[in-house]
């Protein structure tokens, strides 16, 4: 249908001059486009995929070992690439390569906030907390504005046990981008950490960063994972002023008199 449409538009701007008593027709070819007057070229053949495009579509589909492969047979001197079999060395939880192909890629390009920002990520997966840090704090220099990058910041203050420094790094990430939290893992260039040892503190102090943002359903729903996850202190519910707003809401009175099943 939108084949004869686009036909018939082209075919009204024809001009047709009909000779009188002539058997022959004589056309006004001044307004028909070259297309419809020569027989259409072949299209030329789509270009081949490179290694690194390649590459990208086996990072997608989670086979980390063949992306690193083809990313290597097409591999020049380019951080984008080292970057990402960094990434796809990680996956694998080979975190030595993982961390020798980021600073590989730091090499080429020293502000590179995506591999500075992965390189922090390999520290706090060998629960070197402070390195962790300071390699986000390093990216957030080239890249302020990264929501992912402060959500990173938060959870390794988190894991020092610096809750006041994790709060105001997880206020700053979700001002930068509300959805940062609830992302899920698709594959690009930069890792968001979500692995922590206190699901249950975490995901309570996540409640009152979003309840201080009036997003109550997002604090409300971090507050139930809080309790099924064992967080036993409710006096902190009806103390804590980030809830203020919410005591009146009758799913925050339910949460208070409910006793949840502990996963």
């Amino acid at each position: 249908m939108v084949s004869r449409i686009l036909f018939l538009s082209l075919a009204a701007g024809l001009s047709f001059t009909a000779l009188a008593g002539s058997d022959d027709a004589r056309v006004d070819t001044a307004n028909v486009p070259d297309g419809l007057l020569h027989s259409p070229q072949a299209e030329p053949p789509p270009k081949p995929l490179t290694f690194e495009q390649r590459g990208d579509i086996m990072m997608a589909r989670k086979m980390y070992r063949e992306a690193i492969d083809t990313f290597r047979q097409g591999l020049t001197d380019n951080a984008v690439i080292w970057n990402k079999i960094g990434i796809a060395y990680q996956q694998l939880l080979l975190l030595n390569d993982a961390r020798k192909s980021y600073e590989r890629s730091l090499r080429i390009k020293p502000d590179y906030s995506e591999a500075l920002n992965n390189l922090g990520t390999v520290y706090y997966a060998k629960k070197n907390y402070r390195k962790a840090i300071n390699y986000y704090k390093k990216a957030l220099k080239y890249n302020p504005e990264s929501a992912s990058l402060y959500s990173n910041l938060g959870t390794a203050y988190f894991a020092r046990k610096k809750y006041k420094e994790a709060s105001q790094a997880y206020q700053t990430a979700l001002k930068l981008n509300p959805d940062v939290f609830e992302q899920r893992g698709s594959y690009g260039v930069m890792l968001q950490e979500r692995n922590v040892e206190e699901y249950a503190k975490y995901h309570y102090y996540l409640a009152k960063v979003y309840a201080k943002a009036g997003m109550n359903d997002q604090a409300l729903q971090c507050l139930r994972k809080a309790l099924e996850e064992g967080f036993k202190d409710k006096d902190k519910l009806k103390e804590d002023p980030e809830f203020q707003a919410m005591r009146k809401l009758p799913e925050f009175q339910q949460l208070l008199t409910s006793e949840p099943r502990v996963l």
